[in-house]
């Protein structure tokens, strides 16, 4: 389905759009980061919250990071200080960009199983498949979390792939 450089390109993407995304959210005082603007995970705090999360979760299957001990519904207060969260972002895109970099093709050919709490079952799936839905999931809840940083005044500059990470 995919190959690594796929993955190297989606989370060097990934670290950079954090970044940015996280630059403008600092810049808004804390009342405005939890002000609840109606998405899914209520608030931008929130809904970066549930990305870490989930980042982590779909981490500890892929490569065997450490899963969260907080439950999905609770997950977007998984990490409530701001600067807390922040750090572990930048930590956690850190080791994304690493586990990307040390991928080959073959690390994505295999299929992996594990029960999802979220279907309530067993999956199996390729571990390429898995890794798009990774990405797609962040740049969704990224999305998210730009419309409501746009709607409270703060820009975060270019978000197409192609001017975030350009060719080299």
């Amino acid at each position: 389905m995919i190959g690594a450089p796929f993955a190297q390109l989606m989370a060097a993407y990934n670290a950079e759009m954090n970044r940015r995304i996280y630059g403008a959210a600092a810049r808004l005082g804390e009342a405005e980061r939890r002000r609840n603007r109606g998405a899914f995970w209520h608030s931008i705090q929130g809904t970066l919250s549930h990305l870490l999360w989930a980042d982590r979760v779909w981490m500890s299957r892929l490569a065997g990071w450490e899963r969260p001990d907080v439950p999905l519904a609770q997950s977007h207060h998984y990490i409530e200080d701001f600067a807390a969260l922040a750090a572990e972002r930048g930590k956690a895109d850190a080791a994304i960009t690493a586990w990307a970099e040390q991928l080959d093709d073959a690390a994505l050919a295999g299929d992996l199983r594990w029960f999802s709490g979220a279907a309530g079952r067993e999956i199996v799936m390729s571990r390429g498949r898995l890794a798009v839905h990774f990405f797609n999931h962040q740049t969704h809840h990224r999305g998210q979390t730009h419309a409501m940083l746009t709607a409270a005044g703060e820009h975060t500059g270019e978000t197409d792939l192609f001017l975030v990470v350009p060719d080299s």
